[in-house]
């Protein structure tokens, strides 16, 4: 398919041809909700934690004999029954990470793409650079209409990435980058010619 290439400016840079099997497919919910869950679930910390009755400090003691006091039995002041005591089951430190097959991730990938492009909200940049003022780029935005939107280039340039860090809901991702989740939490996904190429040999 054809489409036209913008610049940030506004005006019109010839046009593309993108692959239909990349931005042409047909979109799969299904398989894009188990990629985000995928992502969601790598960037949990899982670092809560509590003290089991083998972790809490104080006594193993038996804290009184076995019969004759009329309490019920006890073997340690460790023990969940007890306010200074351990929790049982409790939450513990651990990944909350887990293995999603490549060939899932990669249609994940190619199913947000051809999702963008079906909505009309896929944009060809002619380049993400040029730009280093966060008032200058905020401007050039608002005249695009832009106001969520994800920048995807082959390299990111320091300049350019440093005046899109204080504009709310707009980011920029190197190509290496791009993944599902940023792709549909923005209204826009803007990608440069450079970035195509890249998307072209990492999807193909």
């Amino acid at each position: 398919m054809d489409i036209e290439v913008k610049t940030l400016d506004n005006g019109s840079a010839g046009n593309i041809s993108l692959p239909d099997e990349i931005f042409g497919a047909e979109p799969r919910a299904d398989i894009m909700a188990r990629v985000v869950h995928w992502q969601l679930a790598k960037q949990r910390a899982g670092t809560h934690k509590v003290k089991g009755r083998g972790e809490v400090s104080g006594t193993t003691k038996k804290p009184y004999r076995q019969k004759g006091t009329g309490h019920a039995r006890q073997g340690s002041l460790r023990g969940p029954q007890f306010r200074t005591g351990g929790v049982v089951h409790g939450p513990v430190v651990r990944d909350h990470g887990y293995n999603l097959p490549k060939k899932v991730r990669r249609l994940g990938l190619i199913s947000a793409l051809s999702q963008k492009q079906a909505e009309g909200k896929l944009v060809i940049l002619e380049q993400a650079n040029g730009v280093e003022k966060t008032a200058e780029l905020a401007a050039k935005l608002k005249q695009l209409g832009w106001k969520s939107a994800l920048i995807v280039d082959a390299f990111v340039d320091n300049n350019f990435g440093r005046a899109v860090q204080n504009i709310p809901k707009i980011d920029v991702l190197p190509t290496v980058g791009a993944n599902v989740y940023d792709i549909l939490n923005h209204e826009v996904l803007a990608i440069t010619r450079a970035a195509v190429d890249r998307l072209k040999e990492r999807l193909v």
